[in-house]
């Protein structure tokens, strides 16, 4: 049980401002044997609502970020979320501009259904694809 807490807590922090990565706890729990539905549930699950705090993050600072001021990385993100909508949060999981592309959404106030859709799905392949990896490969 402590370890499926630690991979949530994890996966959580990994989907916000926080830079950290899941993976390791990840990949430590698969090869020690715990359930690999669980895990990747588990993982899909703390990232996914850590993801729901950077979108509202992105919802209430959305005037600051609109601005002028704008770093290179949140312009991209915005211009991928202007361009291919809610789809475009299939890359979420990708380091530095995934979480750019959360707050770019929630400064777009794309609708939350499908944001979660499409965030739930990049994130669950992605730590599919891991898990798989730990087990197979390593």
């Amino acid at each position: 049980m402590v370890g499926y807490l630690t991979l949530f807590g994890w996966s959580f922090l990994a989907a916000t401002v926080v830079p950290l990565g899941s993976e390791p706890a990840l990949v430590v729990l698969i090869r020690q044997g715990y359930s690999f539905p669980a895990v990747v549930f588990v993982a899909t699950l703390g990232n996914y609502l850590g993801a729901c705090t950077t979108y509202g993050l992105g919802r209430a600072v959305a005037h600051v970020l609109r601005s002028e001021t704008s770093s290179r990385t949140a312009k991209r993100a915005t211009e991928l979320v202007v361009r291919y909508g809610a789809p475009a949060l299939v890359l979420s999981w990708v380091p530095i501009i995934g979480d750019a592309i959360v707050v770019a959404a929630g400064v777009a106030r794309m609708p939350f259904l499908p944001f979660s859709l499409w965030t739930v799905l990049g994130k669950a392949v992605r730590y599919l694809a891991v898990a798989w990896g730990a087990r197979t490969l390593l």
